[in-house]
């Protein structure tokens, strides 16, 4: 079997673009504690940070496969943001919280087995003759 691509990047995408087309607020929920997230440590809460990526909010956003990249401006100041895909946990509506929440052990390495593999039980008639 081949092995496929993250589809978490894809879905961000699609989500994001759902969220602006119903004119909503994109927010993203990223785990801040992983290694390679740039992010502004002092709104940091939990190890989580939560990012408004409208449209009006950032410049320069970028959805990629790998990383999502924007500027932003956090106390007055404009700041380049990194966040690798894999440490983004949400995307949803500020307004509403409809979106997506991602569960690390969908993509993980234990997937349902092949089933094309296995073989079919050979089942025996389940009606017997009676006299």
């Amino acid at each position: 079997m081949q092995e496929m691509t993250s589809s978490r990047p894809y879905l961000i995408r699609s989500i994001y673009e759902w969220i602006i087309d119903n004119n909503l607020t994109p927010y993203l929920l990223v785990n801040a504690e992983v290694e390679g997230v740039i992010v502004p440590e002092e709104f940091i809460e939990d190890g989580k940070i939560i990012l408004n990526v409208n449209p009006s909010a950032v410049d320069g956003l970028q959805l990629g496969n790998d990383d999502i990249f924007f500027r932003a401006r956090f106390s007055g100041q404009e700041m380049e943001l990194f966040v690798p895909v894999n440490t983004v946990m949400a995307i949803y509506a500020r307004e509403n919280g409809r979106g997506m929440v991602f569960n690390d052990e969908i993509e993980g390495p234990d997937r349902p087995p092949d089933l094309r593999k296995s073989k079919p039980e050979k089942n025996r008639p389940g009606l017997k003759l009676v006299k």
